[in-house]
């Protein structure tokens, strides 16, 4: 059997009047039907030229008319090829023509053999149950309708080991785990990382692929627009409720159940943006998304910039780096600490952003604003543990991890330290940095240095205040 595909994308659709809709639907497909041709190398005869030239639609009617006509063309001058409807971004038809266009292509189907379409797939976020559409009676007949799971490692491996076997350029072995590391195998992620890599930063074929050059490509795609970013963050804004639960995924060391029957987390799982955890819980996709998801929320201006630094210039960043090219963290972290002590109830003023998610949003602006001035690099790492981010600078082609965890009890606090003790040998690197925020009515804030298994772990508690003094004094006094 031969088949004729026609591919749609309905991602531009969703606020189209009905009749808007048919015409730019239309034109998809005979600008496809063309395509088709062309690909074969020949081109429609007179009498299907004509035909598409003097066909417009306006409605599912229209609509169910043209393939009748188009199947007997295709079947008289052709040889009867299947027409195959391929949709992509399928959740973009407006709502005015879902029902109607989903019940045309039921009767078509029901009409029974030979059908024009022949096959329809419909691609999309929503599973077709979740269509707001008139639940009388089914649709259409639905033959299969399955998730594609994200890449393994050995997938991504095997994925890169093809581009390898064609061209002779090897990926380290590191550079391959770091990519599904940080896309957890999301195809989109994974395929734009293989780009950038082989086609954008100029590598010589000669030349293996390393960790130098992943490091670039990372830069690259934490902080490009694409396709897959994009919907992202468009789909975490459309619910303001979004942000509270991912920002409680982030923050809590008990984690958020995975229910599939809250509506929130439902949504969030179905835009790719959580997954179920080992233990039930909810997850980031990836540590790609999670640092996307805090730049979307993070506000652009905080309004206590020029608090960060005790002279207020930003190059002051530049004496944090010492004489050997290295950043003095401990510094770096003291004065950060110093800075929100400084802020004081300010930092309750910060916009659109949660209590208990403030403190780790202004030490990302602090360290990103930190980066820039002295040309390093920053991304973040989920680790097991749940309620734990390390945010890794790079300069100089050093690493400097810094654990970040908000306060829940000094058991939590101490088994953190072992945790980044684990992590810093993995990683190998011999310093770590444990920055735990103090949301308690009275915290108690301290600074220590200790070694723990032969590596230096230097930890900050640090309070962030919650309540204006006015009101927590007048709660005393009313007492």
């Amino acid at each position: 059997i031969d088949y004729f595909p026609i591919q749609l994308n309905f991602d531009v659709c969703k606020n189209l009047t009905l009749s808007t809709f048919y015409e730019y639907l239309y034109e998809q497909m005979r600008e496809e039907i063309e395509a088709v041709f062309q690909g074969r190398g020949c081109v429609p005869s007179e009498a299907l030229r004509g035909f598409l030239e003097g066909t417009t639609l306006t409605n599912h009617l229209s609509m169910m008319t043209f393939f009748k006509r188009f199947a007997r063309f295709l079947d008289a001058e052709y040889g009867g090829q299947q027409v195959v409807l391929v949709i992509d971004e399928f959740d973009g038809i407006p709502q005015v023509a879902l029902s109607d266009f989903l019940h045309t292509l039921r009767h078509i189907y029901i009409a029974g053999k030979p059908r024009c379409p022949h096959s329809v797939g419909i691609i999309g976020v929503k599973s077709i149950a979740q269509l707001n559409y008139d639940r009388s009676i089914s649709p259409f007949n639905i033959q299969d309708e399955f998730h594609l799971p994200n890449f393994t490692l050995e997938q991504v491996q095997e994925l890169l080991g093809q581009y390898t076997g064609e061209v002779g350029q090897a990926f380290v072995p590191e550079v391959i785990a770091a990519i599904h590391k940080q896309t957890a195998g999301q195809p989109v992620l994974v395929n734009r990382f293989a780009q950038i890599l082989t086609e954008e930063l100029d590598i010589p074929k000669s030349e293996p692929i390393t960790m130098v050059h992943f490091s670039k490509a990372h830069a690259q795609l934490l902080h490009e627009r694409n396709t897959n970013i994009e919907h992202l963050t468009t789909n975490i804004r459309k619910n303001p409720r979004f942000e509270s639960v991912l920002m409680r995924i982030m923050a809590r060391d008990e984690g958020v159940d995975f229910n599939m029957d809250d509506d929130i987390i439902n949504e969030l799982a179905m835009y790719g943006v959580i997954k179920r955890a080992r233990d039930g819980m909810c997850e980031i996709l990836n540590p790609i998304y999670l640092y996307r998801i805090m730049r979307t929320f993070k506000p652009t201006l905080n309004g206590l910039e020029h608090q960060y630094l005790p002279g207020g210039a930003d190059e002051e960043f530049l004496n944090y780096i010492t004489p050997t090219e290295q950043i003095d963290m401990g510094a770096l972290l003291d004065n950060f600490q110093d800075f929100i002590a400084r802020a004081g109830f300010k930092i309750l003023q910060v916009p659109d952003t949660p209590q208990e998610s403030v403190g780790r949003h202004l030490l990302l602006a602090y360290l990103d604003q930190f980066v820039k001035s002295i040309g390093g690099f920053m991304h973040i790492e989920v680790q097991t543990g749940r309620g734990r981010m390390d945010i890794i600078i790079i300069h100089n082609q050093q690493k400097y991890i810094v654990e970040t965890k908000i306060w829940r009890g000094t058991s939590r606090y101490q088994a953190g330290k072992k945790q980044l003790a684990a992590y810093l040998r993995a990683e190998g690197v011999t310093e770590g940095y444990y920055i735990v925020f103090d949301h308690r009515e009275k915290p108690e804030p301290r600074v220590e240095t200790e070694t723990i298994e032969d590596l230096t772990i230097r930890s900050y508690v640090i309070p962030v205040m919650q309540e204006l003094p006015s009101k927590v004094q007048s709660a005393s006094g009313m007492q």
